[in-house]
Order: C-alpha cells, then sequence, then structure tokens
C-alpha cells in the first residue's frame, strides 16, 4: 500500500487535446485570442490593476467670509458677520453652518403666561389644568389656572419664558438671503499611510495673491468656493433653500497615481443635497436650531429668542491612491488568464452549429470527449447459444451473473467486416483442427447455475456465466469453436494481421494466443458491442481456452470489464 501512494505522487497528468487542421478555425482562434488580449490590457491600464492601492486618510478645516445686513421685524437694521451666522453654534467635524433666515421674540422674562396652542389642550376651567404638569412640546411648567388666550381660546397658564414665541413659519423670503455671496476656504490635508504620501487641496504654487483672485469659473482647483455656486452646483437654487435651511454635502475625491512617470494627485469637487427637501415628505423639513441673548433690564434678566434656519455643508473626502506593484500584475495575469477559455467555447459552440456538418461536428465531439462510465456499474453483455440477442445486466458483487435480470434485450449486430476477414484467413490455413480435449469428469460436481455440464465453479459471482441459458450440449464442443476460436495457425495469422513487425509467438508465450481466443469469441458471439458496455464470457469457455493454452504459471487474471485490449498488452498478461 505505502509503494502504491509513492508511485502515485510520482506521477504526471494531463489534459487530452484535439488538433483540428483548419485555417478557418485557427484564424479565428487567433483573432479571437488578440481581441481577448486587447481587452485585458486596455482593462488593466484603465482600471490601473498594476498597481497596489492605499484608502487616504483625511483632515478638513474651512474658513468663512462674508457680511449682509439685514431688517429684523421689532428690531431694525442688523448687520451680521461671520460670529453672528456661524458662530453662533459650535462647529461639528468636517462640517459648518451659515445662518440664512430667523424668527425672533423680544424680550422674554420669566413669568407667567398661557401656552400657545395647539401646544396644550384647550381648557374651560381651572379644573382642566394640572399644577405642575408638562408635556413633551410645553413651553413650560403648568400652574393649575385656565386664563384666556385671546378673545376665542383659553389655554393652561405655564411658568416660562414670557412671551411665548408664536410664529412658527419663517419669513418669506428668507430674511438672509444675502449669504448667498459668502465664502468659504476649504483646507483638505490627506495622507496614504502605506506610501508615506502627503497632499493638500492648496497646492504648492498657490500664494496670498492667488487666493484673493482665483475664482472656480476658470480655475478647478480653487479652494475658495461661493456658497451660492455649491447650491446650484448640487441642483438647487439657494434663495429657495435659504428659508428652511437644509444639508448640503461637499465631495472631495483623491484619485492619485503615484507612479513616477504618470505622477498625478489632484482633488475633483462635487455637490449634492443630503437631506429630503420636499416639505411634504417629512414631518419637520429643513434645518433649525434655537439660541439667545440675555441682557439685564431694570435688574431684571431679559432675553432675545432667535429660532435660526440655516444650510449646513458636511465636508466628505474619499479617495486612495496606487502605485505600482509586481505582485498585483502578477495576481492580475493569472486572473485574466481564464478568458481564453472563452475562445475555446466559442469555436466548440461554431463547430456544434450549422457553420459546420453534423457529421464533423459529431466526429470532433467523439473524440474531445472520451465517455469513462462507472466500473461500479457497468454494463455486462451476455451472449447465449440458444438466443439470438444479447442481453444487458448489471454487474452485482453478490449476485451469480447467470442468474442476474436484464435491464434490456438488444439484437446482435454482426460485424461483417471482422468475419470476412477471419474467413479469409481461415481458407489459407492448412493446419487440421487441433484434437478435441477431454471434457471435465462428468461425476464432478457442477455448480447449480451450469447448463451445459462444462462450467467449472469459480469464487468470483461475474465469472459465474453459463454458454446457455437452458439447458442443453456446450458451445465448446462445436466444431465452429474449435476453427473460429481455438485454432492456433488462425489465432496467429491473426496476431501477424494486427501487427506484421511482431516476432512469431513461440510455444511458451500463451498468454496473446489465449487473449486472441478470447476476442475471436467475442467477436463472434457479440458482434459489435453497445456503446459503454463489456462482454462476459461464459465460464465454459475461458476453460476451454485456458486448456487449449495454459499458463506456464498457471496464474490467470480473471474477468476484468475492459475494452479490447492490443497484442502488447495481451503479451504482457494484461486484459
Amino acid at each position: 500500500m505505502p509503494c502504491g501512494i509513492i508511485r502515485s505522487l510520482c506521477q504526471y497528468e494531463t489534459n487530452k487535446l484535439v488538433r483540428i487542421q483548419s485555417v478557418r478555425l485557427g484564424s479565428m482562434k487567433w483573432s479571437l485570442n488578440g481581441f481577448i488580449l486587447l481587452f485585458i490590457c486596455i482593462l488593466m491600464l484603465w482600471n490601473r490593476k498594476y498597481q497596489e492601492f492605499d484608502l487616504v486618510v483625511s483632515s478638513v478645516t474651512t474658513k468663512v467670509k462674508g457680511v449682509a445686513q439685514t431688517h429684523l421685524p421689532g428690531v431694525g437694521d442688523a448687520v451680521w458677520d461671520v460670529v453672528d451666522y456661524s458662530g453662533t453654534t459650535a462647529q461639528n467635524k468636517n462640517s459648518f453652518f451659515v445662518v440664512t433666515n430667523v424668527i425672533i421674540t423680544k424680550s422674554q422674562r420669566q413669568g407667567k403666561c398661557p401656552e400657545v396652542p395647539p401646544k396644550a389642550s384647550l381648557c374651560r376651567t381651572d379644573r382642566d389644568c394640572e399644577k405642575g404638569a408638562w408635556y413633551q412640546q410645553s413651553h413650560g411648567i403648568q400652574t393649575g389656572s385656565c386664563v384666556r388666550f385671546d378673545v376665542l381660546r383659553k389655554t393652561c397658564e405655564v411658568s416660562a419664558w414670557c412671551p411665548i414665541e408664536t410664529k412658527t413659519s419663517p419669513p418669506r423670503p428668507a430674511l438672509l438671503a444675502a449669504a448667498e455671496n459668502f465664502t468659504v476656504l476649504i483646507k483638505n490635508n490627506i495622507r496614504f499611510p502605506a506610501f508615506n504620501y502627503i497632499r493638500r487641496n492648496i497646492l504648492p504654487p498657490m500664494n496670498d495673491v492667488y487666493l484673493r483672485s482665483c475664482q472656480r469659473g476658470n480655475d478647478s482647483l480653487c479652494p475658495i468656493f461661493r456658497l451660492g455656486d455649491i447650491v446650484q452646483q448640487a441642483g438647487e437654487k439657494f434663495s429657495e433653500m435659504a428659508v428652511e435651511g437644509g444639508v448640503i454635502g461637499i465631495l472631495i475625491k483623491w484619485d492619485c497615481n503615484l507612479d513616477p512617470l504618470m505622477l498625478s494627485c489632484l482633488p475633483k469637487y462635487s455637490f449634492r443635497r443630503l437631506d429630503e427637501k420636499e416639505s411634504n415628505k417629512t414631518l419637520f423639513p429643513g434645518l433649525n436650531f434655537r439660541y439667545a441673548k440675555y441682557n439685564t433690564v431694570n435688574g431684571v434678566e431679559e432675553r432675545t429668542l432667535y429660532k435660526a434656519f440655516g444650510i449646513r455643508f458636511d465636508v466628505m473626502v474619499f479617495g486612495q491612491a496606487g502605485k505600482f506593484s509586481f505582485m498585483q500584475l502578477i495576481i492580475y495575469i493569472g486572473s485574466t488568464l481564464s478568458y481564453y477559455a472563452l475562445t475555446t467555447i466559442l469555436i466548440d459552440w461554431l463547430i456544434g452549429t450549422s457553420c459546420y456538418s453534423a457529421e464533423v461536428g459529431e466526429d470532433y465531439f467523439q473524440r474531445k470527449v472520451e465517455p469513462v462510465p462507472d466500473k461500479e456499474k457497468c454494463i455486462i453483455c451476455v451472449s447465449y447459444v440458444d438466443e439470438n440477442n444479447i442481453r444487458l445486466v448489471r454487474r452485482s458483487r453478490k449476485k451469480s451473473l447467470q442468474d442476474v435480470k436484464p435491464i434490456c434485450v438488444q439484437p446482435r449486430k454482426e460485424d461483417a467486416g471482422h468475419l470476412r476477414a477471419v474467413l479469409s484467413l481461415l481458407d489459407h490455413s492448412t493446419e487440421s483442427t487441433s484434437e478435441c480435449k477431454p471434457k471435465p469428469d462428468p461425476r464432478t460436481c457442477r455448480p447449480a447455475w451450469c447448463k451445459c455440464d462444462s462450467c467449472t465453479p469459480s469464487s468470483v459471482p461475474q465469472e459465474e456465466l453459463c454458454c446457455r441459458q437452458s439447458r442443453g450440449v456446450c458451445i465448446t464442443s462445436s466444431s465452429v469453436f474449435e476453427q473460429l476460436v481455438l485454432r492456433r495457425s488462425l489465432l496467429e495469422a491473426i496476431l501477424l494481421y494486427q501487427d506484421p513487425l511482431s516476432p512469431p509467438v513461440d510455444q511458451h508465450q500463451t498468454a496473446a494466443l489465449r487473449h486472441c481466443a478470447y476476442r475471436q469469441y467475442i467477436s463472434w458471439r457479440f458482434g459489435v458491442l453497445p456503446n459503454d458496455t463489456y462482454p462476459a464470457i461464459p465460464r465454459c469457455c475461458v476453460w476451454r481456452v485456458r486448456e487449449e493454452y495454459q499458463s506456464p504459471d498457471g496464474r490467470y487474471s480473471g474477468f476484468r470489464p475492459t475494452r479490447m485490449a492490443s497484442r502488447q498488452a495481451c503479451t504482457n498478461g494484461d486484459l
């Protein structure tokens, strides 16, 4: 067993190829291979598959500039600078906020006042109001009194900053519509750790003079952006978006090639709106928050409440850098070699279609595909002398072959060419018929499956087969069996006919004659075998051939499902 394992490890296996001599198919093959090679090269260069990539690591800082003057109801004219419209709220990471609209509630003091409907349920008496209660939408804590809100309605009184904010809808048009002309300077520093490469969007040639004069309309690398242009390139109108606010995304993409001959690493900017802009598709459209400015009047603390609407700009940086890698190139080449199988698939399809005749296609696929059936479930052919048909049975390891029921019965097809050749050789042979060997002693115990009283017992179920289905005379007693199967001169002539340059068979080399006799019996009794089937020779016939051409050492291989063997294999003793 160990020797067999070692021998199997020292073997090499390769695929079987079929070569077709055809100018048309050869030209088509090289044309398709050339097209596939061109496609692979274009794909490799376009997607830079020969490079190793690393993702960007980024940091962003912004600086907003601009001043606007607005008229606030109840306040008058007011000037808004960067502290007013952008510094009133803490800036989030990689984002900045600009106020575009506002609702102002002046002179609020701590006190008691009626709640604003519909923040609280309307009431009729004090019993409808619970002292100390508050609700999620309340502006304060209920005092337990029901007071008049206006001429027609009463609401529960609350302790809160009074007067309570009553206006909910922002002004139209937006009070700070002039923010459209504000500008923002975006400073983006990036790094690719795998290549230790550092870059920023403010390039080395960009000095103070350049930054004061650059415009995005003429220079796509200018890091200073006008807010109105950002919103416009996002597909929105600044005047409409400024009323309720929203969220705009500023996308910076870095797609860097760090190969020395093609060094390129420049940012590309794009813009899009990130929030839902349709008021009827969301409960709380836009973006707003509240803040207050406090002061003291006559020793009493007051505040001015601002509900600010505005636009938040989120700066998002993504990208990658690539650099040549021999390992990545080898991996890509290996992964694309499978594309060449498309040539074989296409040509095989063309051969199987009407482009070629059916005979050519059938012959090609027969040569290309060699079916190998499962020997554990192989189909065995059985031919009885008292029947003119061939039985096809499944191989069984437990049941005698004589007793196995056939899966089907087919008529026998004569091999006319082989029969004429054998008869021709038989006519030219002058050797007399060999003496009839004595039959086995009839007193010897015969197996139950034997019908001709000439079979010997066997321990292998596949060899338990008689020449007859019903009781009668054995086929080995026939003179035709002696002439076609056992005649030595005929067998030697057949071997020379198959291999004219082979040396004559001597008296001790009986394996070739024995196996040639087996083939003679198969051709005589089976004719043309069905595809993927194996013939089984009756036990009595095998015994008679072995008696005529005995093995010097008395050892025989026994039944093995196989096709016709060559003369060299017969000489070596292989079936």
